[in-house]
């Protein structure tokens, strides 16, 4: 079966969302987001680990055209994050074009039609071709996750799983644990299960630096505030909004501003670690900001309780009730966790995306690197669209608001298309290279490149892949306007 629409929109995270908003808004009702799950919400619907949470502060961390003023904590939970995402889907009325249970396995562009050919899969192996003008992908970089293939695992007998797709009928209460890293995910995990695990052990590769989380329960007062004069809250956002923003400063070729950001984690640490063998294990030996910077309260105290030990050492074997770490001591342990992150960078191995004369955008990303304009097209591919792609992350202030620019920027470029009677549109290599130069001039001068640390910034290469580098407002600056001139179109 085939269906014709104007636009076909992948994922129902903030990013897809987003766009269909936009879309309606736009007058446009000719489109489908298609979502492989049975319900909205992306990232936050899939993880659901204990104590997930969001690093950014709720107020800032949600649509500016969508404000919820009963935000419960200053970091909302994920629970509280996933039932707004589900709340705007309504309010926006967004569900009767969201086609649920339905993965998409690729995407031909056809360059006689002038059309995008979606494919995807379904539990029998067949499945409903999309046939759209415009091909708009939200799928993010944090839904695929990375679990590394330990040597023996497969003769574990106990039971394994990613913090991403926790086992919620496993109860972890009174068994031996290990847990394999220590980021994001990890540290926010790691303090709910150590009380009521019998033994907790901690891989770590490479510790974070952490920080206080300035993280409290809104009051009864700002609520009623917010509810009553939606303008206090705007006023609350954008002062978040700039005391974030001010941290790209530290991040961009300024190492004294993060020194000093450096002192204030470790007394953070101090204040929570008594031990020094232990607070060894757990000082970086890199520039703050090189790696994600962390947010927590209680992950210190968390590896000071009794039964909680940190192995710095790799491992070396997974035993059928052990893990042997490359020291050459054994842990017994009855259930792994994975806190390894996501494929970030190499998820667009993932991609099976067929641009004109048949080139396929995985195949020529592992080979010449990953190429956009503004980390949103792709000269070779008209009318597609990433939504948070390439180079556009943070790491100092909330990715809904590059979100936002960007779903402006593609409603502008459909609406030029309209008015120019161009079939299609895709940036020219030249400006999509100037782009890229000047992208990754300011990236090898960033402590991402110059701190002294590997991390899931960068590709195979070492070549950061995915931060926008300096400020947030200079990326909406870019992208306020669709150039044309920086665009071919095709009538």
């Amino acid at each position: 079966m085939t269906t014709y629409v104007h636009t076909v929109v992948i994922g129902t995270g903030f990013s897809g969302l987003g766009m269909a908003i936009q879309l309606r808004r736009d007058g446009r009702d000719d489109f489908v987001v298609l979502e492989k799950a049975d319900e909205v919400g992306g990232t936050w619907r899939d993880n659901t680990y204990p104590g997930c949470a969001c690093d950014i502060q709720s107020h800032m961390y949600s649509f500016s055209f969508a404000q919820n003023p009963d935000w419960t904590r200053s970091f909302s939970p994920q629970p509280e994050i996933w039932d707004y995402l589900r709340r705007v889907t309504d309010a926006f009325d967004l569900r009767r074009h969201i086609h649920f249970g339905v993965e998409v396995t690729g995407a031909r562009w056809d360059a006689d039609e002038h059309r995008w050919h979606v494919t995807t899969g379904s539990g029998t192996g067949t499945g409903e071709e999309y046939v759209a003008r415009f091909l708009v992908s939200g799928i993010g970089g944090l839904h695929i996750p990375n679990t590394p293939r330990l040597p023996g695992i497969e003769n574990f007998e106990g039971v394994a799983f990613h913090s991403a797709r926790w086992d919620h009928s496993y109860p972890l209460a009174g068994k031996r644990v290990a847990v394999v890293g220590t980021g994001a995910s990890a540290v926010q995990f790691v303090p709910r299960i150590a009380p009521e695990v019998e033994r907790l052990t901690i891989f770590q590769r490479t510790p974070p630096w952490i920080m206080p989380k300035p993280d409290h329960a809104m009051p009864a007062w700002a609520k009623r505030l917010f509810r009553a004069v939606p303008g206090a809250q705007r006023l609350y956002r954008n002062a978040l909004y700039w005391m974030l923003e001010a941290r790209a400063i530290g991040f961009n070729g300024r190492p004294r501003l993060m020194k000093l950001a450096q002192k204030v984690a470790l007394a953070h640490m101090r204040r929570a670690v008594d031990d020094p063998e232990l607070r060894r294990k757990l000082t970086p030996d890199y520039v703050m900001g090189c790696k994600r910077v962390l947010v927590a309260n209680d992950f210190y105290p968390a590896l000071t309780r009794p039964n909680v030990d940190v192995v710095t050492d790799g491992i070396a074997e997974v035993r059928a009730h052990s893990v042997v770490d490359t020291a050459g001591v054994e842990h017994e342990v009855d259930a792994i966790v994975f806190g390894t992150g996501f494929h970030v960078t190499d998820a667009f191995d993932y991609l099976d995306i067929t641009g004109v004369d048949g080139r396929d955008l995985a195949k020529q990303w592992r080979a010449e690197g990953i190429q956009t304009h503004l980390g949103i097209t792709v000269a070779g591919y008209p009318n597609l669209f990433f939504l948070l792609g390439p180079n556009t992350a943070l790491g100092h202030n909330s990715v809904v608001f590059m979100i936002e620019s960007q779903i402006r920027y593609v409603a502008k470029a459909m609406a030029l298309a309209d008015r120019h009677g161009a079939a299609a549109l895709e940036p020219k290599e030249s400006a999509q290279a100037r782009f890229q130069s000047d992208l990754q001039r300011k990236l090898v001068a960033g402590v991402w490149t110059q701190g002294g640390c590997t991390s899931w910034y960068l590709d195979s290469h070492g070549v950061n892949r995915t931060i926008w580098p300096g400020f947030t407002w200079r990326y909406w600056l870019r992208t306020r306007e669709f150039d044309a001139e920086q665009y071919q179109l095709h009538r």
